[in-house]
C-alpha cells in the first residue's frame, strides 16, 4: 500500500536571504553570493572550516541543507535521508573557472582544488560528510524546476523503504546568480504542510 508523503520542512534561499519554513531568518545588504555565504555561516554559528574549500554551489547546497538537516540529524545514527537534488547549470560555474585556469598556454595553472568541484553531485558528497548520510542520491539536471518529477521520485524512494527521509529540491548557481529550494520530505503527517506541495511553496 502507498503511503501518503508530506513536506516537513523547507527552505529558500536567493536575493540575500534565507527564508526557512516560510519565515525569513538572514537577510544582508545587497553583495556577492561569497560574501553571503560567510556572512550566514557566520550569523548561525556553524563550525565547518571544510566550508570555505567547497565551491559556490556546494556551499549553497550545503547551507540549505544545514538548516534542514541539523534539527533531525541523529549523531552517531543510520540517518537513512536520501538526497535529491537538481539545477540548470550543473556545475558550470565551476567549468568556467576552470577552464580560465588551462586556456592560457603561458599562464597554465589547473588547480586540483578547482577541477574537483567540476561535477555537480560534488555537492551531495559534502552534505553526506557533514550529515555521515550513507544513503540514496542523485542530482538531475533539467531547464527548469520540475517538482512533480522530483516529489515523485521522492515518493519512490519512501514508498520502497529505501529511505526514511528525502531532503529534495532545487539549487541553481552560476555567475553569482542563484536559488536554492529545498525540502524534507517523510510520511510523517505535518498539518502545516497537509495540503502543500513542492510547487506552492517555490513558487510562493
Amino acid at each position: 500500500m502507498t503511503q501518503k508523503t508530506y513536506i516537513q520542512s523547507y527552505i529558500q534561499i536567493e536575493n540575500n536571504e534565507i527564508v526557512l519554513n516560510g519565515e525569513s531568518v538572514f537577510k544582508t545588504e545587497p553583495t556577492n553570493f561569497g560574501d553571503f555565504s560567510k556572512q550566514a555561516l557566520r550569523n548561525f554559528e556553524i563550525q565547518y572550516p571544510k566550508f570555505f574549500k567547497m565551491d559556490a554551489l556546494s556551499k549553497l547546497a550545503f547551507l540549505g541543507a544545514e538548516l534542514l538537516l541539523s534539527p533531525i540529524v541523529e549523531e552517531n545514527a543510520a540517518n537513512n535521508i536520501a538526497l535529491v537534488l537538481a539545477n540548470k547549470s550543473a556545475s558550470l560555474d565551476t567549468d568556467v573557472k576552470h577552464q580560465e585556469s588551462i586556456s592560457d598556454p603561458e599562464n597554465y595553472f589547473p588547480s586540483p582544488a578547482v577541477f574537483v568541484y567540476t561535477l555537480p553531485n560534488i555537492c551531495l558528497g559534502e552534505i553526506s560528510i557533514r550529515h555521515q548520510l550513507k544513503s540514496e542520491n542523485s542530482f538531475f539536471i533539467f531547464d527548469a524546476f520540475n517538482t512533480e518529477f522530483m516529489f515523485n521520485y521522492s515518493n519512490i524512494l519512501l514508498n520502497t523503504n529505501k529511505a526514511e527521509k528525502v531532503l529534495c529540491g532545487w539549487t541553481e548557481l552560476f555567475n553569482d546568480n542563484y536559488k536554492a529550494f529545498l525540502c524534507v520530505i517523510g510520511t510523517e503527517e505535518n498539518s502545516k504542510y497537509k495540503n502543500e506541495t513542492i510547487n506552492t511553496l517555490y513558487n510562493k
